[in-house]
Order: structure tokens, then sequence, then C-alpha cells
């Protein structure tokens, strides 16, 4: 993407400015905000000195592009905004004071049509008939005074169904309560739809996003895909409907199969990142189309968090910590994503710094579900887990799709040994956002404990193919298939947890919080992988290739033999009780071999290990024995 222009650039800051008056006037007001901070970010200009040029002016340049808006409404539109302004005002004003039934009554006063009871399909077709709304009540709206009515039925049925939810992870929470309004709403929304072709009016995309909700809502995700691509066609700077795009996209291949059907723009360029960061692909490519977008808008906090998360991801926790500290500085009072800063700080057992984070978020916002997984993570830092889960609560209790909370409260129920409780933390956390890896591999792991193998195969199979180049993953497979009998499965496995890590280093720790290193760098294969494949040999009783793994796992203590490792500081591993282990199986099958010398050479090692030291030592003696028996036997 190259560098835009003097024009291009004005008439990209004409557009964001009418998408923030845009979605502000239909309460979008976080993708208002992420419009207007994106306004924002652009570099500062030597002769803009933040005056109030007159746009007459000559000194003004180039006349300024129309408004998209204003361009985009016909007559019919105009018209029948400039009706209803009254109206509109009064029922923007209920809905900014919560009071949603009431500003949905201003447009549309009678009940909305039930429908039927299909929580699976609110556009589904049943056989009795549905009560519709005269067809002049809806088609004689305009669409700005259509979307807010429906958009605030839409609200005010979230807000019931959370309410009727009752507590976490109580009896009513999860699949129990329904929207209830998503059929009247789809039913309204169908009908207008309908009448479209002959009213000869212009969609806008505002409705087509909000019908794209109610259907991925109500489990049609196609149908509502193909309507969500309709909106950012229509009208590309509504942030919010990339982010529902984005939401129904389950894996890379089908973000490469949606890409030729978005428009090519520059929203399109940031979703491509945005989304290839929240399904963890992370490549060259996606940072250099970062650093494009970033040259546009080098003061965008949202785009330099995509940075320090993309780091995140691929385990590069000095980096991002050093990207979430500057935008801290930069914007002290941004609560936004700073729950995954907490996690890279819990990782790193940055235990101050996470304390400065929970004091600083608690005193700008302590109702803010970010803020309360701050202080979770703190508190889970302090092994203080009953702490940490009334606040993952808390957050939770702000926002149930949350999806950082469910996870971490999982996260701290393993630590409790409350193994049901974790298990349907994340499967909440799987229901809110089917791409987090660490949810399907925190039902694996408690499923292991549980030991119940077969289930934690399946999670960990989901785990892996979210993150095909995580070698902690791979491992878990493998356990599990050697758990199971598939002893080949297992040893496939173990080898893909090895080439996964000659892919990135799995730096300080692993995101759940464990410590555990799973690949070295540097050259160094895991140890504990290779001696995991030695033993599947053995189980199947193929023992040369199991005394050729326990040879590898010996050598990673010295590391590889090029010449450069040292001076980039990679050695080997050392001795460990993993290699020992190796050492003392390489010692006894040498031993059955009759290599007395070969096996006497390891033993010694061993006892000079302090590893192993009573079995090395009566190894020992046996050796002894055996080869003076044979020098005997030679005398004889």
């Amino acid at each position: 993407m190259s560098a835009l222009s003097q024009g291009e650039q004005t008439q990209l800051k004409r557009q964001l400015q009418d998408a923030v008056v845009a979605c502000t006037e239909r309460c979008l007001y976080h993708s208002a905000k992420w419009a207007a901070e994106l306004l924002n970010a652009f570099p500062p200009h030597d002769d803009d000195d933040g005056s109030d040029t007159d746009v007459d002016s000559p000194m003004s340049g180039s006349t300024p592009p129309p408004s998209p808006t204003a361009s985009s409404r016909d007559a019919t539109e105009r018209r029948l905004e400039a009706r209803e302004a009254h109206k509109y005002l009064l029922a923007k004003t209920y809905f900014d004071c919560r009071e949603y039934d009431r500003c949905a009554a201003v447009f549309l006063p009678g009940p909305l049509p039930k429908g039927f009871v299909q929580p699976t399909s609110p556009v589904a077709k049943t056989k009795h008939a549905t009560p519709r709304l005269p067809s002049a009540s809806v088609t004689g709206l305009s669409q700005k005074s259509l979307f807010l009515a429906l958009y605030a039925k839409y609200i005010a049925g979230e807000k019931r169904m959370n309410e009727d939810s009752e507590m976490i992870l109580g009896p009513q929470d999860g699949g129990v309560t329904l929207n209830k309004e998503l059929s009247a709403i789809s039913a309204v929304l169908e009908q207008w739809f309908a009448s479209l072709a002959s009213s000869a009016r212009q969609p806008q995309g505002w409705l087509e996003y909000l019908y794209g909700i109610v259907l991925a809502k109500g489990k049609n995700e196609q149908l509502g895909t193909d309507y969500l691509v309709k909106s950012v066609t229509l009208y590309p700077h509504n942030w919010g409907a990339w982010q529902e795009l984005m939401s129904l996209m389950g894996t890379p291949e089908e973000l490469a199969r949606m890409v030729p059907r978005l428009p090519q723009n520059l929203m399109a360029f940031i979703f491509h990142v945005h989304a290839s960061q929240e399904l963890y692909s992370v490549s060259e490519d996606i940072h250099q189309s970062l650093s494009h977008i970033l040259a546009i808008f080098p003061g965008s906090a949202f785009l330099q968090t995509q940075r320090a998360l993309l780091h995140y991801h691929n385990k590069d926790f000095d980096d991002a910590e050093q990207i979430f500290s500057d935008l801290i500085i930069s914007d002290p009072h941004r609560i936004d994503q700073l729950d995954n800063y907490s996690n890279i700080l819990y990782v790193m057992g940055m235990r101050p710094k996470l304390a400065f984070l929970a004091q600083l978020a608690t005193s700008t916002d302590k109702f803010r579900p970010e803020t309360c997984c701050v202080v979770g993570n703190y508190y889970s830092l302090k092994s203080e887990h009953e702490k940490a889960v009334m606040y993952f609560r808390r957050a939770l209790t702000l926002d149930r799709s949350f999806l950082s909370a469910w996870t971490l409260m999982g996260h701290e129920f393993v630590e409790m040994k409350n193994t049901h409780a974790a298990i349907e933390s994340y499967r909440r956390a799987v229901d809110v956002n089917r791409k987090d890896y660490r949810a399907w591999y925190g039902l694996g792991q408690t499923y292991e404990v549980l030991e119940m193998h077969s289930y934690a195969l399946f999670y960990h199979q989901r785990a892996a193919a979210l993150r095909p180049y995580d070698p902690k993953l791979w491992m878990a497979v493998g356990q599990c298939f050697g758990k199971v009998g598939k002893v080949m499965n297992g040893i496939r496995a173990y080898k893909r947890a090895l080439v996964a890590g000659s892919y990135y280093d799995a730096g300080v720790g692993s995101s759940f919080g464990s410590g555990e290193v799973s690949s070295l760098g540097g050259g160094i294969l895991d140890p504990e992988v290779l001696y995991q494949i030695a033993l599947l040999y053995e189980r199947i009783h193929n023992m040369n290739e199991c005394a050729a793994y326990m040879e590898l796992v010996l050598a990673q203590e010295e590391g590889p033999d090029f010449d450069d490792v040292a001076s980039e500081g990679a050695g080997g591993v050392g001795v460990t009780a993993t290699t020992s282990k190796a050492r003392l199986w390489l010692a006894r099958w040498e031993y059955m071999r009759g290599m007395y010398q070969r096996a006497m050479e390891l033993a010694n090692e061993l006892c000079q290990d302090g590893v192993e030291v009573e079995d090395a030592k009566a190894l020992v003696r046996d050796i002894r024995a055996r080869m003076e028996r044979e020098r005997g036997d030679a005398g004889s």
C-alpha cells in the first residue's frame, strides 16, 4: 500500500468524520469512538496549526469532496428524515437515557410482531401466518429512524436476556435464556427488504448491518455473513459491521475465501490485519501490512495494540510489553485491551508492574470488564484464587460476552481443583469465541485431570488446529494419543511438536500460565519431546528407534555443533532430569546388549550428575559383576 496523497488524505478525513457523525446518530458509540480515534491519528503537518481555516478561503486548497452519506442519500430519505427530525431527537434522547423500549415506541408504537419461537433461525418460515406491522409503518420511516427503533429493541432484548440469566454459572445462565426480540426484529427487517425493490429507495448499509447481527444471533451464519458483506460494501466505515463479520470467521482459510468478496479499500485492509491477529495468523506479511497502515495513522493506539497482540500471540512477550507500556504512558486512561496486557505481565511474572496496572485501571474505571480482569490476574499471581474468581465473575456480570474473563476464570477453577466449574467456564468461553485456543486447551487439560483422555484428545486437537505452530499443544495431543493406545499417532504428534518448536521460541512461559518451555530455540530440540517419542517407540518394541531418540536427548545437553552457537549465546540445555532418565535408559540398554564399557561410562556419568544416583550405583555393581564373571569364564 503506497502513501496517501494530500487529496486522498483529506478525503479519508472527511469520510472518517462522516463516520463519527453517522455512527453517533445511530447510537453506535463504540464504532464512533473507533473512527474518531483513527481520525485523530494522522501525522501532524507543518501547515496544520490547528486553526479553523475558512473552507472558502483560497488557502484551504482544493474543494473538499462531498460527505459520503449526503451523496448516498436519495431525495426520499432526505425528505423522510426532515419530516421525522423532532421525533428522531426524542427517540435518541430516550436511547441515551437507556430507555430502549420507549425509544423504539417513538417510531413503532404498536407491539412488534412476535413471529415464531425458533431460536435457531429467526427467519425460518412456519405454517402459521406471522403477524406483521402495517406496511406504511415500516416503509413510511426513514432508514435512520427505523434502524434506531429496531436497534433499541435489540438492545432491550439483550438487557432482558442478561437480567433473566441471573447469576454467573447459575441454572439460568448459558443457552437457557434468549433474546426474545430477535424474531420480531427479523420479521420487520424481512418485510422492509422485501419491499425495497418496489420502493425505489437506495439501501445505506445500516439495516443490513442490523439484520446480519440478528441472523448471526439466530445461528443463521451464512445469510448473516451475506448481509454483513452488503453492509460493509454500502458503508465501509462502520467498524462494528467489520467486527461482526470477523466474529463469523473461524479459520484463516475462511478469511482467505472472504477477502475477494470485500470492497477494496483501506477499511478492508485494516479488517484483514485485525482478523489475522484474531485468528492467530502471525506472519511477516501481516506485520508488513500493519506497518503500511501505521504509516498512514502513526498515532493510532488501536493499530499499535494490534502490533502488541501480534507479538503476544507469537510469544514475543518483551516486545508486546514494551508497546503496551508506551501506550500506557501516552494515554494512561485508556482501558481497552488492558486485560491482554495483564496476561503478558502475569506470564512474565512482573508482579509490581501488574499491581501498578491494577491500581491505574481501578482509579480510571473500576466497573469495566477489563479492569476486573486486570485485578483478577493480580490476585491470581498472588495465588489468591478465590479473590481472582470473584473479580472475574464481576467482569462477566458487567459483560457476559467478555471472553478473557471466562477463560481466566476457568484457569482459576483448575487451580482450585473445581473441575466441573472449570469445564463450564471453558465451554462458555468457546461459545463466545470458537477461535480461543486457550479455552480449548483448558478443556483438554481439565479432562486429562479427570482421566477422560478421549475427550481431552478432541479438545487438544481443536486447540492445535487453531495454533498449528505451538509445540505445547502438539505435545498435549501426543500425550493423549499415547494414553488412548494410538502410539503411532502419538509419535507423529510429538514429531509435529518438534517441527513447531523450530518455527518460534515459546519464550519465558506458556499462555496457560504454567511457565513451561516447549521449545528452546537456537537449534536445540526439546529433550522432553524426544524422550516421550523414545518411550512410545519402546511401547511398540522398536528398540533401535527408541535408542536413537534417547541418544538425541543426550545430544541436547551440549547443543548443536556449529561454530556460531557460542557467538549467539545458544548452548545446550545441560544436565536435566529428562536427560538423566535417558542416560539411565541407555546405560541399561547397553548393558542388555553386552556393551559393558559404554554402559559403565553412562552409569558413571549418572553418578557424577547427581540424578538417579542410586539406580546408577546399582547398575555399576551389576556391570562390574558381569564383567568379572565374563573375565573369569574366559580365564577358565
